[in-house]
């Protein structure tokens, strides 16, 4: 080896020493006006949370809590989309509706049995939302009743189609200062604008 590198100092990593996770800092306030991507979590700076189709739907609420998400992507093992599964589906009537039709306790739960499937998905162009605003966001969720919106784009030369964000009620709502609870999206969003119009 050339003469001209030099090796490195090192030193001894320190007790409670930690590691960097992805962050992405999104504006604290705003408004319907502000462009739509301050309120998406961007899949390029965060990592989205997976979780497995035979995983348990407690082991899948355990995930949600330890990554302080609301919803996970359910995968293969290539990591291709296979659906999602909300907090809302957990904790809403799913679980108890799957009991009824198949039998078993809440334990016997299988994330598959629950989550939305891949061609149940509806997707956003993030070439529509780069030029979208925030009312745009609202008005779309408010459209569907959903609580969450998936934004995709193709990428390479295969044009295969990526998740590249995620936009949610919960957080929209956290940002515009008005509480959006998700079956009430429809109803509320008269007052958001009514409020912030004020």
């Amino acid at each position: 080896m050339s003469d001209q590198f030099q090796p490195l100092a090192s030193g001894t990593l320190e007790k409670g020493a930690t590691f960097h996770r992805p962050y992405q800092a999104l504006p604290k306030q705003v408004g319907l006006d502000n462009p739509a991507l301050d309120v998406m979590t961007d899949l390029k700076v965060v990592t989205g949370i997976t979780v497995d189709t035979l995983a348990p739907i407690n082991a899948a609420q355990r995930r949600m809590i330890q990554h302080t998400v609301r919803l996970l992507f359910v995968v293969d093992e290539n990591d291709s989309i296979l659906g999602l599964i909300t907090a809302t589906d957990l904790l809403g009537e799913r679980p108890m509706q799957f009991i009824q039709t198949h039998g078993g306790t809440h334990s016997d739960i299988l994330v598959r049995d629950i989550m939305t499937p891949q061609e149940k998905l509806e997707v956003l162009s993030m070439a529509d939302v780069q030029h979208g605003r925030v009312g745009n966001i609202v008005a779309t969720l408010k459209a569907t009743g959903r609580q969450h919106a998936l934004v995709a784009e193709t990428v390479g030369p295969n044009r295969t189609q990526v998740v590249r964000g995620i936009f949610s009620a919960s957080q929209i709502s956290k940002q515009l200062g008005i509480a959006i609870h998700p079956a009430e999206i429809a109803r509320t969003f008269a007052e958001i604008e009514a409020h912030l119009l004020k």
